[in-house]
C-alpha cells in the first residue's frame, strides 16, 4: 500500500494540528503516525517505526528540542523537521547544527512543508 520511506511521525500537543497533518501528509502520499506528546512517541518506540519525524518545539514536559536530542542519539540518520508557534529567531545554520533538517513556523504553508519533506525523503 505505502512504499518504503513514507511513514512520518508527527508529535504535537494540539489535536487540531495532528488532524491537519494527517490530512496534509495523506494528500502528499505519506502515512502519518500521530502522537500527542514526546513521551507517547517514545513509549511507542516511535524511532523504530518512522522514516521521518515532525515535532512541535513547545510542548509540556519534553519539548521538540528534547526529542531532537534523543533522536540524534537513538537514530542519528532520522530526518527531523521542527515546527513552532513561538517566535524563535533561529538561523538555518543554528537549526541544522542541532540536527534538524528545517524549522517551520505556524501557521505554515502545507505545500512548502510537503516540498521539504519530499526533498528530505528522496
Amino acid at each position: 500500500m505505502y512504499s518504503h520511506h513514507r511513514l512520518v511521525g508527527v508529535v504535537d500537543d494540539d489535536p487540531r494540528i495532528l488532524e491537519s497533518f494527517e490530512e496534509l501528509l495523506a494528500a502528499g502520499g505519506y502515512e502519518a503516525l500521530l502522537f500527542d506528546s514526546a513521551e507517547a512517541f517514545l513509549d511507542a518506540n516511535g524511532f523504530e517505526q518512522v522514516d521521518c519525524l515532525i515535532s512541535d518545539i513547545g510542548m509540556p514536559a519534553k519539548s521538540g528540542w528534547d526529542l531532537l536530542r534523543i533522536a540524534r542519539i537513538e537514530l542519528p540518520t532520522l530526518p527531523v523537521i521542527l515546527i513552532t508557534a513561538r517566535d524563535e529567531e533561529l538561523s538555518r545554520e543554528a537549526i541544522e547544527s542541532r540536527g534538524a533538517r528545517c524549522l517551520f513556523k505556524k501557521p505554515f504553508d502545507g505545500r512548502a512543508l510537503l516540498a521539504a519533506l519530499d526533498k528530505i525523503m528522496r
